[in-house]
């Protein structure tokens, strides 16, 4: 049997033993040299098996002690359902909705559970500040002379230095730094669609690709998608002849926070190419894991090159920044000339000072401060919701990234909920925005990269009061 195969057996039988209860919260599970000889696997079989476990909040592991059962194990509340989408003549207008969000983004007096901004006190603000100084002291002209268009060689070289940990085989060349990711999508769809086209997303979809694709005069076709593991691939299959090109966020979709498997980033690339259809994978959040391993690139599966993975810092750095990249398979040329049309060349300046602080593992540990900060809001995040929210509320399971999506009471239509939270100063996203039909109306997207304080409980929990109280109308 297949070793991607073996790792999903033995994680569905002890995840069995553990909602049944033979295996208790507090019980520590067998070492991961136990776990091999008892299945007869290779210890990285055994490692995957545990990462997956974790990712799910099942386990926890403990430096020196090994695994345990979590005491999050015993889940209240039901997963969101699998999206279902059906196109119809109604078009759902997001602008004025997206405005509404957004304009409350820099009154501090309001809660932001909605947009996914980092909170600052999550970010290495003072380090990046020396780095400023330092960078403009050496460069030439202070940060002040152009640059190639294909992007600061420093950071493009560290880069791809730092891939090497997510078995990257990537060189300096083979990197374009862009404005944000979101020029970076930018880029890669104009590269290779044109008014008319289609393109494939998940469904929900992040607002921002809604948005961007229809600038563009291109069409969304949004396929169903699973909360856990990510878009279904029999109806991306079956709709392959429709697509010009998919665009896709495989590890931890925004909002769902789903994480593809690895056999399924296989099967995918597989199918693209032998279609010849283009993937423009959005890794902005691949870095925030929650499991000890980085999650697998579709791009690791990519032989023919039809893979443009697009990345950045903006959730994890410095999101004022700007600074993202490209790897452009095949159409590096293309990408590189549209970019150096529209912009000549980035500034220098901040594209330095993050190279800098990727030097001597700064960011690597920035990193894992960041995703065990994140993961314990998660488990914070999904307990406050269990106790306050009504007991039909549905939650997702992120595996990684900084959002939960919440699937409420039918009665409930969260723009109207909206108005209602935000004239008591709190702010979230709702579940309309985040497709072209109409749907989502009674979900809500909610953003947990937040300093976490007796302030965020209450204030989240007075949102669940809110919702029982729209159901009791």
């Amino acid at each position: 049997m297949p070793r991607e195969i073996l790792y999903l057996k033995i994680a569905k039988i002890l995840e069995n033993q553990i909602l049944s209860e033979t295996l208790r919260t507090g019980d520590k599970l067998p070492s991961l040299r136990s776990l091999q000889k008892i299945y007869n696997v290779g210890l990285n079989t055994a490692q995957q098996a545990y990462t997956l476990l974790e990712s799910k909040s099942l386990i926890i592991s403990k430096p020196k002690s090994g695994y345990f059962v979590s005491g999050t194990s015993k889940r209240k509340l039901a997963l969101p359902s699998v999206s279902n989408p059906i196109v119809t003549a109604t078009k759902n207008e997001t602008e004025y909705l997206t405005y509404k969000v957004f304009d409350v983004l820099r009154d501090k007096s309001v809660r932001q559970f909605s947009l996914g901004v980092p909170d600052e006190k999550l970010l290495p603000i003072s380090k990046l500040n020396k780095g400023i100084i330092k960078v403009m002291r050496e460069l030439d002209g202070s940060g002040t002379a152009f640059e190639p268009a294909q992007g600061s060689l420093n950071l493009r070289r560290n880069i791809a230095k730092w891939s090497l940990a997510r078995e990257g085989e990537l060189s300096e060349d083979d990197i374009i730094t862009t404005l944000g990711t979101m020029n970076a999508i930018y880029l890669c769809l104009n590269a290779v669609t044109k008014p008319g086209d289609t393109i494939a997303t998940e469904s929900p979809v992040y607002f921002g690709i809604l948005q961007l694709a229809k600038s563009m005069g291109l069409n969304i076709l949004e396929l169903p998608t699973h909360p856990v593991t990510g878009v279904d691939l029999e109806a991306l299959k079956q709709n392959i002849n429709k697509i010009d090109l998919c665009c896709f966020t495989c590890n931890f979709n925004n909002p769902l926070g789903s994480l593809m498997p690895d056999e399924n980033k296989k099967a995918l690339v597989e199918l693209l190419t032998h279609y010849n259809v283009p993937l423009v994978d959005d890794d902005l959040f691949g870095v925030l894991h929650f499991g000890e391993t980085h999650p697998t690139l579709c791009k690791n599966y990519d032989e023919a090159g039809i893979v443009m993975s697009c990345g950045g810092f903006s959730k994890t750095l410095a999101p004022g920044y700007r600074i993202g990249w490209i790897e452009p398979g095949q159409f590096k040329e293309k990408i590189l000339w549209n970019k150096l049309v529209q912009t000549v060349a980035m500034p220098s300046l901040l594209q330095e000072v993050i190279a800098d602080f990727m030097e001597n593992g700064r960011y690597d540990h920035h990193l894992r401060v960041l995703r065990h900060t994140l993961y314990t809001n998660c488990l914070k995040f999904q307990q406050t919701i269990e106790e306050h929210f009504p007991d039909n509320t549905k939650i997702s399971q992120p595996q990684g990234g900084f959002f939960l999506w919440l699937e409420l009471d039918k009665k409930i239509d969260t723009r109207e909920l909206y108005d209602i939270a935000i004239r008591q100063k709190i702010s979230f996203a709702p579940g309309s925005l985040f497709t072209g039909h109409n749907q989502f109306n009674n979900c809500m997207r909610l953003n947990f990269a937040l300093k976490w304080d007796e302030h965020v409980y209450q204030d989240l929990r007075r949102l669940g009061n809110m919702v029982k109280r729209q159901i009791n109308l």
